[in-house]
């Protein structure tokens, strides 16, 4: 397995080979998962949700994904490693953002950012990318501004909302992003986009048209209870097998048959 970048992300879209991006938020995770060639670990601002027990990713610090970064840093071998840029850490002004991107790849060794948001956010993202960091971009249903759209919910049903993803995905484009997410739009709408654009999208909630696909790991490995969205796939359910492993030790401890003389120094 050779080492994804930038690069490598543009050519799978030319090549028209799917793109694999999961996120994850600790050392062992990254182990495993860099080990299977996946192409990208997002060190997302969904860990508020799926590590801190947050309702949102709101609470997220710039702190929390270095923190997160770092660990994931140290277990990648291969795998492209992007950093979500919490909210409010690149709204502010030009000078924050570029200075709050610069942390993730200095602090956290992140190799990218993704920031949620389309031509309302473009300054800041041309200026992140004239200070030489990859942006992805994120468009649809962006968690961060889940307040303004009243949950989470499905994004550009409207012939004006799809215009205006078309709008910001191009956008985006010519500001330089290497791939934009798309999130909980309609299959359709996600296929326009992605035929009108010559950087990848992602979709997650976006149907099979994306150039890739991205989920949450603890979505897709049954281990975040609260709640399953619609577009997850449960590739194994380790809540219950871990429950299960949980009341093993528990029963062993008690009866006396952990730890047996396999486990004990003589």
């Amino acid at each position: 397995m050779s080492k994804k970048t930038v690069s490598t992300i543009l050519q799978q879209k030319k090549d028209k080979r799917k793109i694999t991006v999961l996120t994850c938020y600790d050392y062992a995770m990254s182990k495993i998962l860099s080990s299977q060639d996946i192409d990208i670990l997002l060190v997302g601002d969904s860990l508020g949700m799926v590590k801190l027990g947050y309702e949102s990713t709101l609470p997220v610090t710039v702190e929390d994904i270095i923190h997160h970064a770092k660990a994931v840093k140290r277990g990648n071998s291969d795998s492209l490693i992007v950093a979500d840029m919490p909210f409010m850490s690149y709204e502010v002004s030009v000078q924050e953002a570029v200075k709050n991107a610069a942390r993730m790849i200095k602090e956290g060794g992140a190799e990218a950012v993704k920031v949620e948001g389309g031509i309302e956010i473009l300054d800041k993202v041309k200026a992140i990318l004239d200070a030489k960091i990859p942006v992805m971009g994120h468009l649809g249903l962006t968690p961060q501004a889940i307040n303004k759209f009243g949950g989470f919910k499905v994004q550009a049903r409207s012939e004006a909302d799809r215009k205006k993803l078309l709008e910001d995905a191009k956008a985006l484009e010519q500001a330089g992003v290497f791939s934009v997410v798309l999130e909980a739009v309609p299959e359709d709408a996600a296929r326009v986009v992605s035929e009108a654009l010559s950087v990848p999208t992602i979709g997650i909630g976006a149907g099979k048209y994306c150039d890739g696909q991205v989920l949450v790991i603890d979505d897709m490995l049954g281990m975040f209870p609260d709640f399953t969205p619609k577009f997850v796939k449960k590739y194994a359910n380790l809540g219950e097998t871990i429950k299960g492993a949980v009341k093993n030790y528990i029963d062993d401890v008690r009866e006396g048959k952990f730890p047996s003389e396999e486990n004990t120094y003589k």
